[in-house]
């Protein structure tokens, strides 16, 4: 793609060069900005539909008057410095302290997820709440075609059943915001802006189910170099040819900046070995899955979250954690403490470790991280995504299919929608079959739909629990994993039988929130306003 192409002229390239490692391909690195700048930028791009390109130039190049200043030699001198001490240490941390902030566009909704799954990485994804899906490339929507459908004769059948389904989606997004605006009418005190954001968010929401997983986003990524490392190691041994070819696009960015953290990547010894591992380990246990009958879904129904495992004794061993501390007795005298004491005097421990919280983010220590909880989930993909960015805990999910069946929003009946809906479904579960009868394996999961089921399982400690459980029962969220989080906190108190722990997640959200953006929009313009004053 030429720089004509990506839709700058020759002087917004010439003003745009100096701070990005390529202008006309969809992976690239930001160089020569403050890092304060490159987080702000990062932060505006996850809720805008612009490239990052075009948001630099159109919103922070022009605040910028001072030319950008490179230093060769520097970078050659930090270079030599980290060659040394990894030679002689061997000292892995040293790729932790060189950082970069990497921008990958047109990613489809299976490689972000890949993008975004390890733990010591920070991402920001282009969001379906904010962003309707309706730009076209060409004569092309938003999506991707697979290269492995090249030449394959279900190529053309993929691409009439995309364009279907968006479509159907962009069809929709004017009569349900209408059909929103009638059920939740404005009020006196809300302004246009607040309440057009509300609506719109709503529809946005309500509709992100007809968009298929081939749907490409922007991601945002900052990690070190042993982060990236790990990553693109991990991604050359994908089935996924999208996913291999990201890997050396994001590998080529990364040597302009950082070289010498990358060097153990293309050495046959180091990363082709450890490539070798990934992929046989992969191979081998599909192949054992495959034998004992367990690739394909049961037909057994079971819910939307499953406690599957819990420490009964969980609650006793938090409170002798939390009195370990301010005590000078041992782990094992404080736990035949806890254990002697009445139900009464537990809880009061507890309350008094978590305190009196004035927000979420005022979390206990870590005697809460001394018992955990295993949920296994079934829901939408839409909602996956939004939960799978909980990363410090432990979280792995099954290849995506049609064969868990599918939401359908109870708007979307009400609205006059089911029938399309209906229809999106269909064609996508039909195009997966056809795709996977065919043999294209990893490649069929593009054909799925938002709203078809996924399952993946959540491992996470009280701690971690409530975290994701506070944050995600607020009023602002989506519907979708509000009901999953509302769920788990249900369960913690009265399958695990944590009471006291389930009590101490004081922000955890439990109300029939209906428009539910609207809280949130009311907050941002009362900020604005303040500052404006």
């Amino acid at each position: 793609m030429s720089v004509a192409a990506s839709g700058l002229s020759e002087a917004e390239a010439a003003a745009a060069r100096p701070y990005f490692t390529n202008l006309d391909r969809p992976v690239f690195a930001l160089v020569n900005l403050p890092e304060t700048v490159k987080g702000a930028l990062f932060a505006r791009y996850s809720r805008s539909a612009k490239s990052l390109r075009r948001l630099f130039l159109d919103e922070f190049q022009p605040a910028m008057s001072d030319a950008p200043t490179t230093s060769q030699a520097g970078i050659e001198r930090a270079e030599r410095l980290y060659q040394r001490v990894f030679s002689e240490f061997g000292d892995d941390s040293v790729a932790q302290l060189g950082g970069v902030h990497l921008a990958v566009e047109d990613a489809s909704n299976i490689l972000t997820k890949v993008l975004e799954r390890g733990r010591l990485m920070a991402y920001l994804e282009q969001s379906t709440r904010y962003i309707p899906y309706t730009e076209r490339r060409g004569d092309r929507w938003r999506y991707l075609v697979p290269a492995e459908l090249d030449g394959h004769p279900l190529r053309g059948s993929f691409i009439e059943t995309m364009n279907e389904a968006f479509e159907i989606y962009a069809r929709w997004i004017d009569p349900m915001r209408a059909w929103f605006e009638r059920r939740y009418p404005k009020t006196p005190t809300d302004s246009d802006v607040v309440y057009r954001s509300a609506i719109r968010a709503k529809a946005l929401d309500t509709l992100r189910g007809l968009l298929p997983a081939a749907t490409q986003s922007n991601v945002g990524i900052f990690g070190t170099g042993q982060a990236y490392e790990a990553l693109i190691l991990r991604m050359r041994a994908h089935p996924l040819l999208e996913v291999r070819a990201a890997a050396g696009a994001i590998l080529a960015e990364l040597q302009q900046v950082i070289p010498a953290f990358l060097t153990r990547v293309d050495q046959p010894e180091r990363g082709g070995v450890w490539v070798a591992y990934l992929e046989e380990t992969r191979k081998r246990t599909a192949e054992i899955s495959a034998r004992l009958g367990a690739a394909h879904p049961s037909g057994e129904a079971t819910g939307e979250v499953t406690l599957t495992d819990f420490d009964p004794d969980g609650e006793v061993k938090v409170v002798a954690a939390a009195l370990y501390p301010g005590s000078n007795r041992s782990d094992a005298e404080l736990l035949a403490i806890a254990r002697e004491m009445p139900a009464s005097e537990r809880e009061a421990v507890l309350r008094a470790y978590a305190g009196t919280r004035g927000n979420r983010r005022h979390r206990p220590g870590r005697a809460f991280e001394r018992t955990s909880y295993r949920f296994d989930i079934l829901t939408d993909y839409g909602a996956f995504r939004d939960l799978q960015r909980h990363r410090l805990l432990t979280i792995d999910w099954q290849a995506l299919t049609t064969r868990h069946g599918h939401i359908r929003p109870d708007a979307i009946v009400e609205a006059g929608a089911s029938d399309d809906w209906q229809r999106v479904m269909d064609r996508s579960a039909d195009l997966y079959e056809r795709m996977t009868a065919a043999g294209l394996g990893a490649a069929a999961q593009y054909a799925v739909a938002m709203a078809h089921r996924v399952r993946f399982v959540m491992d996470m400690n009280a701690r971690e629990a409530m975290h994701v459980i506070e944050l995600r029962t607020a009023p602002a969220g989506h519907p979708a994993y509000r009901r999953v989080c509302q769920a788990m906190h249900h369960a913690i108190a009265d399958v695990a039988g944590h009471r006291a722990i389930a009590a101490a997640m004081t922000f955890a959200d439990h109300s029939a929130v209906e428009l539910e953006r609207l809280q949130e929009e009311r907050r941002l313009e009362a900020k604005r306003a303040a500052r404006e004053r």
